[in-house]
């Protein structure tokens, strides 16, 4: 039996925190500082973290290798195999011709890039975080907007700060879920608090796209469409966590910020559209012709948006019809990880469940959405050669993700089952009543090295909780500050900086994609550490 010391290292808490945290300081500079690709930073780390676990901590060497191993295969499925469904059924959409006309169809919207990556990007982007979360929006909303004629590198970024304000009600609302699983307050409850943290976040992902994307004449020139879709999709994101339904609440967000611009584009269009576009869009991908994009009708149209309508037709059904829901639940095997299982305590001295290793084979994401693409397989009549050719396509492009991916959850599990994790956080928690200026810091980092606002909720919501306890603040304040600052995080996540970088061709170059949005991830992050210490005093009223 394993059982691990806070403080391991001269029965100091601090020095033992910086030990522990040199795997992550480790990964981020050989990512960052050396532009090292991300699959070697990640396995050199998950090296370092094995040593740290077996010589600082004193966890036998099995078990570690073991830890690496359960992580290893995590990030594998269900993590990765949604990311390769989701790309897969976006192939479908290319091979089959009808991506063109999804194309037409943003351009009856507005042919203005600005624009156009706004209602992708953070739109869109935000419908696919709802339904699938876990990488799936950046992957395909990264390679729409290349598509379309964007550069690699600024549609990257774009996607990447987009995906932020949807994260926290990310795949039906996963993370919140899980919370709730955790700490035993009511899920409904977390989603409320949630709810009037992001809501001010999303008001200006927006205008920092139209910012990133054509500067200071995009932020003067498509500011209100920008404003509308922040601010429609924020409201609408408190109101439906808070009164309608926390499971449901992205994706009714979306279609509100959707919808707002279209009924704006109606009344108003921005000046300099065409001059953003020749200056914006790079020249081998020519606009469509004004009547090429009036041809396609409703019918064509229609089908364009076949795969993602089945997506969240059967997403729905298979999360908020509970028969559906209850019997999918009951196909996931729960496996206790051989060798590991029953021989890992926490520092609390009690068994750790995250031993037990759950394929969720039929009600995975990924299998879901690999479901959703068979529909749309039907629908289109694509030949079965051209199906598995496009599947086995995506896994060779995806193998140095799936590296990478693995390696990160491997780190992941290894700092967590031997004590590194709970180190830091306890190290972190020792700030008494301020903690709640730092609490959003701890979802950063486990969403930063995880790449998912699930897994940090998994690593710190009860220690977050229990701080709340004993600090006199309101835990669901800090179990929810813990999944808004999980938001911010996931744009730094090497995770998705890989998927970003491999959707859109930019394989080996996560490490500018990292500083180009390391200092956003930075801003965002001291801007909800502000809003959650003002919401535990002197702003106690915005809570419900």
């Amino acid at each position: 039996m394993y059982q691990p010391v806070l403080a391991p290292v001269a029965d100091s808490l601090a020095l033992s925190a910086l030990v522990a945290c040199l795997p992550l300081l480790l990964f981020f500079v050989l990512l960052g500082g050396l532009r090292l690709k991300a699959h070697w930073a990640g396995l050199a780390s998950l090296a370092l973290a094995v040593v740290v676990a077996v010589v600082g901590y004193g966890m036998p060497v099995g078990p570690a290798l073991l830890s690496a191993s359960q992580g290893a295969v995590f990030g594998l499925f269900p993590i990765m195999w949604i990311v390769l469904t989701a790309i897969w059924v976006y192939r479908l959409t290319v091979v089959s011709g009808r991506f063109e006309d999804l194309r037409h169809a943003f351009g009856l919207i507005s042919d203005d890039p600005r624009i156009q990556a706004v209602i992708i990007a953070f739109c869109f982007g935000g419908l696919l975080e709802a339904l699938a979360g876990f990488g799936a929006p950046v992957a395909i909303t990264g390679v729409m907007l290349v598509a379309l004629g964007f550069s690699p590198m600024r549609a990257a970024v774009t996607v990447l700060i987009a995906n932020t304000a949807p994260v926290a009600f990310g795949a039906i609302a996963t993370p919140i879920i899980t919370a709730g699983s955790l700490t035993g307050i009511p899920y409904e409850e977390i989603g409320a608090y949630v709810g009037r943290q992001t809501s001010l976040l999303a008001v200006f992902v927006p205008l920092l796209l139209v910012a990133l994307v054509d500067g200071r004449r995009g932020m003067r020139q498509t500011w209100p469409v920008a404003l509308t879709a922040g601010t429609a999709f924020g409201l609408a994101q408190f109101a439906a966590s808070n009164y309608v339904s926390v499971e449901l609440t992205d994706i009714i967000a979306s279609l509100a910020g959707l919808l707002a611009v279209v009924l704006l584009l109606r009344v108003w269009h921005p000046r300099g559209g065409e001059q953003a576009r020749a200056d914006l869009l790079r020249g081998d991908v020519p606009a469509p012709a004004d009547g090429a994009v009036r041809s396609v009708g409703p019918a064509r149209i229609l089908m364009a948006f076949l795969p993602y309508l089945v997506v969240i037709a059967v997403f729905s059904a298979a999360k908020l019809w509970t028969p559906l829901k209850e019997f999918l639940a009951s196909t996931d095997v729960k496996v206790g990880w051989p060798g590991l299982d029953g021989k890992v305590l926490n520092a609390a001295g009690e068994a750790v469940t995250s031993t037990v290793y759950t394929f969720p084979w039929l009600s995975s994401p990924g299998t879901l959405l690999l479901l959703s693409g068979l529909l749309v397989v039907a629908v289109y009549r694509i030949a079965p050669g051209t199906v598995v050719r496009e599947f086995v396509s995506t896994v060779v492009k995806l193998r140095l993700s799936l590296l990478t991916v693995a390696s990160v959850l491997a780190l992941a599990y290894v700092m967590n089952m031997s004590g590194q994790t709970i180190t830091i956080g306890t190290w972190i928690a020792g700030a008494g009543t301020a903690f709640a200026f730092f609490s959003p810091v701890l979802g950063w980092l486990g969403t930063a090295v995880t790449g998912s606002d699930t897994s940090a909720n998994a690593l710190f919501a009860t220690l977050q909780q229990t701080t709340g306890d004993k600090a006199g603040l309101d835990p669901t304040l800090l179990v929810a500050a813990n999944t808004s600052g999980g938001v911010v995080g996931k744009l730094i996540s090497p995770q998705n900086l890989t998927i970003a970088a491999t959707a859109v061709g930019l394989d080996g170059r996560e490490s500018e994609l990292l500083r180009g949005t390391l200092k956003w991830s930075l801003l965002f992050l001291l801007a909800l550490c502000l809003l959650v210490f003002l919401q535990s005093n002197v702003l106690g009223g915005m809570l419900p």
